[in-house]
């Protein structure tokens, strides 16, 4: 499961001895709720499904695609299904690609997710073999299901945004610039990224 409330509450205490800006921003929005994703196949399948369509057109689709399928936390019950019944659920061809990606690695025990590797590159590196599953989505996987507290989206729009806002940086700063200005807030990234979120939208004052 993801990071605990006390877990990103001492993150970003510790964060905010180390950088200022971070206690005051901190002092004026508060702490972050927990953002916590269950671990496993079902969670990256919903991740697929919910690519690039709104949040009641993925619950329909999940809807359809539950009975479709059947046990939809069985892989091998969607690798098993034909392309006639996923579509009928509403996937596309590319998602049904991707959906299938995912069951046979999963089925066919390439893929373990209980027992991902340790390092957090590796881990991405495994996940990422998933058609359909890009950087930004293993991430998210791995700091929300996981609770990998290191874990830095750097290619996350928002992320970007609010770490020049809270900053004070005059622009948006690029990936590479995010991920370099945050190899001093090791190992509490995870944390800050989630707190970038949460700053979101805040009015500045």
């Amino acid at each position: 499961m993801g990071l605990s409330q006390e877990a990103l509450n001492e993150s970003l205490d510790a964060l905010a001895k180390i950088e200022p800006r971070f206690a005051a921003a901190l002092e004026r929005v508060g702490y972050p709720e927990p953002r916590v994703s269950e671990r496993g196949y079902v969670t990256l399948l919903r991740t697929i499904i919910g690519q690039q369509v709104s949040v009641h057109a993925a619950r329909s689709i999940w809807t359809k695609l539950e009975a479709a399928v059947g046990d939809i936390a069985d892989p091998a019950a969607l690798a098993a299904a034909s392309d006639e019944a996923l579509r009928g659920a509403g996937l596309s061809r590319q998602k049904m690609s991707y959906a299938r990606s995912l069951a046979e690695e999963i089925a066919s025990g390439r893929l373990d997710l209980d027992n991902l590797a340790e390092a957090d590159e590796a881990a991405i590196a495994q996940l990422v073999v998933i058609r359909g599953i890009g950087r930004w989505s293993a991430e998210i996987y791995l700091l929300f299901a996981e609770g990998r507290g290191d874990i830095w989206p750097a290619g996350d729009l928002a992320v970007q945004h609010e770490v020049g806002r809270l900053l004070g940086l005059p622009e948006k700063p690029s990936e590479r610039r995010v991920r370099e200005l945050a190899e001093a807030w090791r190992p509490h990234r995870g944390a800050l990224a989630i707190f970038t979120w949460h700053h979101y939208k805040t009015p500045v004052l």
